[in-house]
């Protein structure tokens, strides 16, 4: 009887040494463990981490110049087609958008035309601006821009009547011109704005 008692006891310990085994493999694969545990809750961090927002790069300070600078350039000539279509040349503050020699000169050339008892109408259009030398970190940042100015659509008119004056048929209607344009504390302004005697 005790040996049968010790055979029952045998198998009873297999039994449970089997159960256990079983049990543990089952929590091994479920992932129940504390160490499972903290990975996941590591990698949920970790999840968590790889989805937050990056912080974008720092603009770089020549391309915002580029893109201020021709920003800056195409508001000055839309300043200049009102300037040419008023002849009191009071609809627009030319000193807001240019400065220095081309401020003069357009100044000068509108009074000029204003004083003859014409006007311009129409529109003009910048083609093709590109940057030839930007200096962001100097004491005045500038620009130089090239582009090709397109005249063709901009009529000068007699005030009065709106009828066209007659204009050399040879002058160049699409030409070639070279700008500066600086920043000052105000924003930015057109300084220059030479044509080149070439058409494009």
């Amino acid at each position: 009887m005790k040996r049968r008692a010790y055979k029952n006891s045998a198998v009873h310990f297999r039994r449970v040494a089997a159960t256990t085994v079983t049990l543990c493999t089952a929590l091994i694969l479920a992932g129940c463990s504390s160490s499972d545990g903290n990975k996941d809750e590591a990698s949920d961090e970790s999840s968590s981490v790889s989805q937050s927002p990056t912080s974008p790069a720092p603009a770089d300070p020549e391309e915002t110049a580029k893109k201020e600078a021709i920003a800056a350039y195409e508001a000055y000539w839309q300043a200049m087609e009102k300037l040419y279509a008023d002849p009191t040349g009071k609809s627009v503050r030319l000193d807001q958008y240019a400065a220095s020699a081309a401020l003069a000169n357009a100044q000068k050339d509108a009074k000029l035309a204003h004083d003859r008892g014409n006007v311009l109408v129409g529109d003009v259009v910048i083609t093709e601006p590109n940057v030839t030398k930007a200096d962001a970190g100097g004491k005045i940042p500038n620009v130089i821009l090239s582009s090709c100015l397109d005249i063709s659509k901009w009529e000068t008119v007699k005030a009065k009547t709106r009828k066209p004056v007659d204009l050399p048929d040879n002058r160049l209607l699409k030409y070639q011109i070279v700008s500066a344009v600086e920043k000052y504390p105000a924003g930015w302004r057109v300084t220059s704005d030479e044509p080149q005697g070439k058409s494009c």
